[in-house]
């Protein structure tokens, strides 16, 4: 079990238990107790309510024997097991069970204890579940922050409640006496248990925000739910959990309940933002159009439409962040205050209008996609206009504030654009892959604007094209292995000469020429590169590498999905080892990849060391297995014209496979591939 961490650190998530369905979750240890100091409790929205939750018999902890997942793929609910060795017959045979039942809905935790019994004779005990509140903001959390109990503001024999700020919990505990003991609430229940019998109690937490930005959807996930039946047996089972963790993650906005996204990840970004909730719609369309029509109707509902420095709204920009309150962010050597809504992303407008040409490539109806055209032609007009402030054709950012992310790429970290040596860039940035996220934009816009009779294209190509052209004049570098894309050119125009995963997603975009792809395929799979779990963030060459670097030297899942997926875009052999890396991580994981993990050799160690402090389940992670399943299958879809096609990998690495339950448009998709990688779809 982790140590509770110094006050100030981080907490640490990677041995604890989860139990969510957003916006509410529970973290606590593996035995179930929820105990104070850490990430640990019951949280809704950004605020913890409960950072206690301990259960005693006799008062004593029973001793945990078995915990599993009971609920929606093993995230909405969990049963915990112990033993009160205290109880029962003499012997060595456990006569009592504490059996515990967690299950989390949407503003409601229900927390049901059973104790049964084959003792001999009759069993009476005392179960007590002690409470401590805290209500501690998520920002406070995640800095490590300790505040002070906080007592509740009634109690009665009904229940209790807390209350602050719009923010509210109530207990209640049928059966049992409610007692204030310090700043904690002691739930006391008197048991007679026959023998060969069973007695249950439960309490029950409802909490609701009336300050909220973000809520449960109104409706149901109208989701496909894809089966595989393979010769390998990890694609399947990691698909099942990740459709599951999805499910659980997703959110609305309050002032649009019927429009679903999914939340960026459990437990510090159960809200909306651009980049990660753009990308999960992206990587779900072979299972879900309609996810993306929502994602991008709630963003387009908030594009930029004025400049604003101290949010870095732009008009035409598509919005990073969303909270109710503003928020206190500890970067590598500084602390500073986000605004509760705040566009500082230079990605998520090139990547909301890929995504608005993709979700109409897969069958999106023409009555979703045409509404949201004027706002596809300000994001077009964002990049030339407010992307690109010095008119040299590439997408750069500079934090204007000094209040604000320094890094506004998906690797945000304050010292992840750095040199081959180590040293960092300065501002203005330009990354290589907004480059090519910003060609896409350019030139899948212009055949989207095109299909449905709007004017402007021949400008967004030519702009294009004129960006292809000085990106391989001023990006393309050469070490000792060669030539290869730089991450980025710093604010003097030089390029940041170090190889890292993003020059992974310039492939399937059409910026690159085939030698050049094939350049950057061979980079991706070097020994330096490919732990043999997923693509590092950075080169083990590189002397800033560290494995447990958050974006320098890490594997996030997602990122190796990326990458994969331009690799079977580009009908490229190096899928199936970045594929078998991949599923060898999910794996390990049991389907629940989380946002990063150490990008240590699988040489070195069998299994993928844990990057302690990532979420999990993580939109974007969760999402790659989805995309993992496409680009295996190498799927294209072209739905307004009719067609579905599969390439799949080669070699093909999983056997005889069929994949079904799949959609394009309003029809469902199966793939089958024989031993010898042949397909056949059927749509």
């Amino acid at each position: 079990m982790t140590s509770e961490p110094d006050p100030g650190q981080q907490p640490w998530l990677h041995d604890l238990t989860l139990v969510l369905a957003a916006p509410t979750q529970v973290w606590s240890g593996a035995d179930g107790q929820v105990r104070p100091g850490g990430a640990q409790g019951v949280l809704h929205g950004d605020r913890r309510l409960l950072d206690r939750l301990e259960l005693t018999v006799d008062g004593e902890e029973p001793s945990p024997v078995a915990a599993h997942p009971g609920g929606a793929g093993g995230a909405g609910g969990h049963v915990f097991v112990a033993v009160p060795r205290r109880l029962g017959d003499a012997g060595p045979d456990p006569t009592v069970r504490v059996t515990r039942t967690r299950a989390v809905r949407p503003g409601e935790l229900r927390e049901s204890v059973a104790l049964t019994s084959t003792a001999g004779t009759p069993t009476a005990c005392t179960v007590q579940m002690r409470l401590a509140a805290d209500l501690a903001s998520m920002d406070e959390i995640k800095a490590g922050g300790r505040p002070a109990p906080v007592g509740p503001t009634r109690l009665d024999a009904d229940g209790a409640t807390w209350e602050a700020d719009g923010f509210r919990g109530e207990v209640r505990a049928p059966g049992a006496t409610l007692e204030r003991d310090d700043e904690a609430l002691v739930v006391t229940w008197t048991l007679d248990v026959p023998p060969g019998g069973r007695v249950d109690r439960e309490l029950v937490v409802t909490l609701t925000d009336a300050d909220a930005v973000v809520t449960a959807p109104a409706g149901p996930a109208d989701w496909a739910a894809p089966t595989v039946v393979s010769a390998d047996r990890r694609l399947g089972p990691a698909l099942d959990q990740a459709l599951a963790d999805l499910r659980l993650l997703r959110l609305a906005t309050t002032d649009a309940p019927g429009e679903e996204f999914v939340g960026a990840g459990a437990p510090w970004f159960l809200t909306l933002f651009g980049r990660d909730s753009l990308w999960a719609a992206r990587m779900l369309l072979p299972v879900s159009t309609g996810l993306a029509g929502s994602t991008l109707r709630v963003l387009a509902a908030r594009q930029g439409t004025t400049r604003d420095a101290a949010t870095a709204e732009q008009p035409g920009k598509i919005l990073h962040e969303v909270r109710a309150t503003a928020i206190d962010v500890r970067d590598e050597s500084r602390t500073f205050t986000l605004p509760p809504v705040y566009y500082g992303t230079i990605d998520a407008t090139p990547l909301w209008a890929v995504t608005l040409h993709d979700a109409w490539r897969w069958g999106l109806p023409a009555d979703e996609v045409e509404p949201l055209l004027p706002a596809l032609e300000r994001a077009l007009a964002w990049q030339v206009e407010e992307g690109d402030p010095d008119g040299d054709f590439f997408l750069e950012y500079v934090d204007e504030t000094g209040t604000g992310l320094a890094n506004q790429g998906w690797k945000d970290s304050g010292d992840s654009i750095r040199r081959a040596d180590g040293s960092l860039a300065g501002a203005p940035v330009a990354l290589c892959e907004v480059q090519a996220y910003a060609y896409a934009a350019a030139t899948r816009g212009a055949d989207l604007l095109e299909a449905f009779g709007r004017s402007g294209t021949d400008r967004w190509r030519a702009w294009a094209e004129e960006l292809r052209t000085r990106f391989r004049r001023q990006f393309w570098v050469e070490d000792a292995r060669g030539a290869f894309p730089a991450i980025a050119l710093d604010g003097a125009k030089q390029p940041v000469a170090s190889v890292t995963s993003n020059i992974g997603h310039l492939l399937g975009t059409g910026l690159l020429d085939t030698d050049e792809v094939d350049l950057v395929a061979r980079r991706l799979v070097g020994e330096d590169m490919l732990s043999g779990f997923g693509i590092r963030t950075l080169s083990s060459d590189a002397r800033g590498y560290s494995p447990t670097g958050y974006h320098v030297g890490s594997v996030w899942p997602h990122d190796t999905a990326i990458c994969l997926a331009g690799l079977a875009a580009e009908g490229r052999p190096e899928v199936a080892p970045v594929a078998e890396a991949l599923l060898a991580a999910m794996d390990a994981f049991d389907g629940r990849p989380p946002e990063l993990f150490a990008g240590d050799a699988r040489a070195a160690h069998p299994v993928p060391l844990p990057y302690p402090a990532a979420c999990r389940p993580q939109a974007w992670s969760a999402a790659g297995t989805v995309s993992l399943t496409a680009s295996l299958l190498g799927l294209a879809a072209d739905v307004p014209a009719g067609a579905v096609t599969a390439s799949p990998a080669a070699p093909w690495p999983l056997g005889v496979t069929t994949v079904s339950g799949l959609r394009a448009g309003d029809r469902a998709l199966a793939v089958a591939v024989d031993e010898s990688g042949a397909a056949t779809v059927s749509w």
